[in-house]
């Protein structure tokens, strides 16, 4: 939050909204509200949207969270890792006091911001008629997601009307749609425009989804559902690749290579994750860029 404030908001002041499942404490709130000029609200998440669906069976649930602690999956014995997923999902843009917001940043503990930000990120996707933007791309973890991409395709089928002609399927499958790639933009850091979350064709898509109990069943991440919604429900041109946010959240970074780019930033470009093995993002740039 201090980076952030140095690197950009101290120049625009936009308010801060924090959401958690237990309320604030107070000493919270004081150190966060004396860290910026800007308004700061905290609001409570409604129990029910941080709770185990009825129609989930927690005896699987709990199976399947051993087996994947056992075989050493990214937070897969972790149920309330789970919650935030499907909260990520399905729930944050719903909020009380979101209500008011067109756009949002999502910022997470912990992350870095590497570079001075000079412009208004939520005014220049206002202006393109972008819908989500990201810093971070990469492969997903297999073993989290058995069967999204089957319940992607059921829904691709059942509601065809919600494909976008131009969208991004490239950049999520390379078989035209037959399988999951497992590219995803890496959700810890989004600008992007809540209404996308509030049409009808992502609250059926998500509602679809929650209904087959993956998030519980298995470990889908919210980077991939966003990720899925965005490619298939927008044009190419309302995704967008921030190359001038210098980013982080361990262990993989993003730094701006241009030169005038670097003159405000303070990290090296060599050890930007974008161009590694790993990444996704020459796929996306390359698929943007036809």
């Amino acid at each position: 939050m201090r980076q952030l404030e140095d690197r950009f908001n101290h120049k625009y002041n936009y308010p801060y909204v924090f959401l958690n499942d237990v309320p604030f404490t107070e000493e919270f709130k004081k150190y966060t509200s004396a860290l910026t000029k800007a308004k700061t609200e905290y609001g409570l998440i409604q129990p029910e949207q941080w709770s185990v669906p009825d129609h989930i069976d927690m005896d699987v649930v709990r199976q399947n969270m051993k087996q994947m602690e056992r075989e050493g999956v990214l937070y897969g014995g972790s149920l309330p890792y789970r919650h935030m997923c499907r909260y990520e999902s399905g729930f944050f843009f719903r909020h009380e006091l979101l209500d008011k917001y067109d756009y949002y940043w999502r910022v997470e503990p912990g992350v870095q911001f590497f570079c001075d930000i000079d412009f208004d990120p939520f005014v220049y996707i206002r202006d393109n008629d972008i819908k989500y933007s990201f810093t971070v791309s990469l492969y997903e973890y297999p073993k989290t997601i058995h069967t999204l991409w089957d319940a992607v395709k059921e829904f691709a089928i059942a509601y065809p009307e919600y494909i976008e002609n131009d969208n991004l399927m490239e950049f999520i499958s390379s078989d035209n749609g037959k399988t999951y790639n497992l590219c995803h933009f890496w959700s810890n850091f989004e600008i992007a425009d809540l209404n996308l979350w509030r049409s009808e064709a992502y609250l059926k898509f998500f509602d679809f989804l929650d209904k087959k109990g993956g998030f519980f069943y298995e470990r889908w991440g919210d980077a991939p559902v966003h990720s899925i919604a965005a490619a298939l429900f927008l044009k190419k041109h309302q995704v967008h690749f921030f190359k001038e946010i210098g980013y982080k959240h361990e262990p993989f970074m993003h730094c701006p290579s241009e030169e005038e780019l670097q003159l405000k930033c303070h990290c090296n470009p060599s050890d930007s994750f974008d161009f590694q093995g790993y990444s996704c993002t020459k796929r996306f740039l390359d698929l943007v860029s036809k």
